[in-house]
């Protein structure tokens, strides 16, 4: 409750610049300055190294510095990707999940020091490869929480990796796959080549869970590298009705084609955040606020909501407001009635 508030008022302040807007300066894109964070998920054997070792050979690659999490005795991952990364750090054992998110905080905080001692190569982006077995919301939360860190680093995208020979069977019986497929902002199908016919019905499968994340093929290991480094697109206008998945977990899109007041949506927020706030797993998207140029970019993990952005330009544009929320047994219309109270009230 108290880290809300704190985030509220941090919302809610304006900035006297005539160049800025009301949440500060305009960013010229979601990253802005900050150093970008890569989240790449899925489950075990998806192959997920195997995509970053094929990225990491890349002209696109150059500049990635890895934080490699594995579940085991032997960092077998951290020895496979350090030759090709420009600094590789492996994360004690356990998956990030089940240990203290001050490991990840520690660590990148020293990779910032040694940085600008000059100790490691310069990075131009992080990407934090976890366990098969891990929940990305700590990560997330991570970011969301700790204002040096995010500070320096930005969240850019959290991709899952799932592949086509098992991941239609792990999906239907492990719900730490089925939560990487449903937080994630870009899905990449991988082992397609061994697995052609299943990679439609998985795909499908997919599309049920994450209605709005972007779907990539990935071909013998490889993809376009920029797949792993664009931010994620916030840019569909989806008009969907609450899907339900396993779990309890549901996901769906809340639009507005008309320009909103931030009191309006951030009173809407805080209350819902006071109920139900640890049903909450993520919010993101864009708002077209009254008096803003650009689309304001939200984004809230349970109970955490990082300071609210305002882009300069729409990334498709097209301004109406979108927003995703992926849920707990919180029924859309639920969400929607309470935005349409406060609208009211307001």
């Amino acid at each position: 409750m108290l880290s809300f508030w704190c985030s509220v008022i941090v919302m809610d302040q304006v900035f006297p610049s005539q160049a800025s807007g009301p949440f500060g300066r305009r960013l010229r894109r979601e990253r802005g300055p900050r150093v970008p964070v890569i989240v790449i998920t899925g489950f075990l054997g998806a192959g997920k190294t195997t995509l970053l070792q094929r990225f990491l050979t890349t002209p696109e690659g150059a500049g990635t510095a890895l934080v490699v999490n594995e579940f085991g005795e032997a960092g077998i991952d951290d020895a496979l990707l350090r030759s090709s990364a420009d600094e590789t750090v492996l994360l004690g054992n356990g998956c990030l999940c089940c240990v203290s998110r001050t490991d990840l905080q520690e660590t990148l905080r020293r990779m910032v020091i040694e940085r600008e001692r000059g100790e490691i190569p310069d990075f131009r982006r992080i990407v934090i490869e976890t366990s098969g077995l891990a929940d990305p919301s700590p990560i997330l939360q991570t970011f969301a929480t700790d204002r040096a860190l995010g500070g320096v680093f930005h969240v850019e995208a959290v991709i899952a990796v799932v592949d086509a020979e098992n991941g239609l069977d792990t999906l239907g019986w492990s719900s730490e796959a089925r939560k990487q497929v449903i937080l994630a902002d870009r899905l990449i199908v991988t082992k397609t080549d061994i697995a052609a016919k299943a990679a439609d019905a998985l795909t499908a499968q997919l599309r049920k869970l994450n209605v709005a994340a972007d779907i990539a093929i990935a071909v013998n290991g490889e993809i376009d590298p920029a797949r792993l480094t664009e931010p994620a697109s916030m840019a569909r206008n989806l008009f969907v009705a609450e899907a339900e998945h396993s779990d309890g977990i549901s996901s769906f899109v809340l639009n507005e084609t008309k320009p909103i007041k931030w009191t309006t949506f951030s009173r809407a927020m805080e209350t819902l955040i006071t109920l139900r706030g640890s049903d909450l797993l993520r919010v993101k998207g864009f708002l077209d606020v009254e008096g803003c140029k650009g689309p304001v970019l939200v984004q809230f993990v349970q109970h955490l909501a990082p300071p609210p952005v305002e882009l300069e330009t729409w990334p498709d544009g097209n301004r109406a407001s979108r927003v995703v929320f992926i849920t707990r047994n919180m029924p859309e219309k639920q969400v929607r009635d309470l935005f349409e109270a406060v609208k009211a009230l307001a």
